[in-house]
């Protein structure tokens, strides 16, 4: 590893010692699944399979319900920063408290409350309160659980596993997500029909308990460096922010991931393109396939990881994956035809997956265990905040200079920033382990 920029990774929980031959063949560019042999991370990642599904269900449910009570999109909105406010806010938190306490505590902790907010999401429903108040207060309640919950899980898993299995264990935890984004909507719409809305509050929480089990299973992870009590307080969470300033590598792939982002993240003008430039292909059906485009793509490049998981210079991995979001996000603003588009939208998807299983290893090894779960945090709000600048940011240049010319704006944009910050800071290029 880079000495420069971190310091030695501590023993993992659990991993397996020894080097492995090399893969031949097709298993060359399989999905690495080296870490699901570790019993403690196959148990979370197991978990994730099913509670990645049942969370998309409820995050169906809840704008449908809103929509159902009020007739507004707005209120939709509305109810959607209700969430982003106090996630934000206890992310940040739940880092500093992730650094101070046992995580495997904190996990039990936190997805129980995530459960439980999911029943009374299914109480409220069941009993006909029909009220967007209530609503929203739970929302905020689930999301700042959640909050607290994001950054103990993702710093865990460098206790789990070994270094060098790092980018495989995100490749495994990223294809999961990806698949649910595709997957978790998809069987919502089919069941509303059959079991009715409340019942999907209630599949979510029943897989809650799936995870609850399976962080009980994991062994302690009590904060490393001795057992002297440790604060989490404003103090804790300013050090964090001072700790990614002094660390350059650090520093610069949170940047990377607001650049692809916040330049390049075109679904606010989706429905815009679906009924102007790809209507004749039917609105609805464009609109479908273009929000399915990048996860889709997403789940592909997990698929196929192996090409990618055992590469050693991270650095230049998120740098190529994010220069590689902006040409294909630039080729899809100046494709007209959608099958072209959703290729694009597919290739983008595939870039975004390797940027973030390798962003997500830096984080996890750039960065001591005392500041891991301070890292997650900031990382978590990063990765929610972006995708919500970019809709103001899209819509407002779709609505002055188009939305064909916007994408491809923002996509050339993603590349020159992209280029500009790796030729002037050579720390990230520069990374490897």
């Amino acid at each position: 590893m880079d000495t420069s920029e971190s310091s030695s990774t501590e023993t993992t929980t659990g991993a397996p010692a020894g080097a492995e031959p090399p893969r031949r063949g097709w298993h060359r560019w399989a999905m690495d699944t080296r870490p699901l042999r570790i019993p403690a991370y196959r148990r979370l990642w197991s978990s994730t399979i099913v509670t990645a599904v049942g969370s998309q269900l409820t995050a169906v449910a809840v704008p449908k319900q809103i929509y159902d009570i009020t007739h507004s999109s707005a209120w939709v909105g509305y109810a959607s920063l209700a969430g982003l406010v106090p996630m934000v806010a206890f992310a940040l938190w739940g880092g500093a408290v992730a650094d101070a306490v046992d995580r495997r505590k904190l996990l039990l902790v936190t997805n129980s409350g995530i459960a439980v907010t999911s029943l009374l999401f299914w109480a409220q429903a069941v009993t006909g309160l029909d009220s967007v108040p209530v609503l929203m207060v739970l929302l905020a309640l689930q999301q700042a659980f959640f909050g607290l919950n994001a950054p103990a899980r993702s710093a865990s898993i460098a206790r789990l596993v070994p270094a060098e299995q790092l980018p495989a264990a995100n490749a495994l935890g990223s294809t999961v997500m990806q698949t649910a984004l595709v997957a978790g909507p998809l069987l919502a719409g089919a069941l509303i029909p059959v079991v009715g809305l409340p019942e999907l509050y209630l599949i979510d929480a029943l897989a809650l308990c799936v995870t609850v089990w399976a962080v009980f299973r994991l062994p302690a992870l009590p904060p490393l460096g001795g057992s002297g009590t440790r604060r989490a307080g404003l103090r804790e969470i300013a050090e964090g922010f001072r700790y990614i300033s002094r660390h350059k590598v650090l520093l610069l792939s949170f940047l990377a991931d607001i650049v692809a982002m916040v330049f390049g993240m075109p679904r606010a003008l989706f429905p815009q393109l679906a009924a102007e430039s790809y209507g004749s292909y039917g609105e609805g059906l464009a609109l479908g396939v273009l929000f399915a485009g990048i996860p889709a793509g997403a789940v592909l490049g997990g698929l196929f990881s192996g090409v990618f998981s055992r590469a050693r210079r991270h650095g230049w991995m998120v740098t190529g994956a994010v220069v590689g979001w902006g040409v294909a996000i630039a080729g899809f603003g100046l494709s007209g035809n959608l099958w072209v588009a959703v290729v694009f939208l597919a290739a983008a998807g595939v870039a975004d997956m390797v940027s973030m299983v390798f962003r997500g290893a830096i984080l996890l090894s750039a960065a001591t265990d005392e500041m891991r779960g301070r890292m997650q945090g900031v990382f978590t709000v990063v990765v929610a905040g972006g995708p919500r600048l970019a809709d103001v940011l899209h819509g407002t240049a779709g609505a002055a200079f188009g939305p064909r010319a916007a994408v491809a704006g923002g996509g050339a944009l993603v590349v020159v920033v992209m280029l500009a910050l790796a030729g002037a800071v050579p720390a990230l290029r520069r990374y490897r382990v």
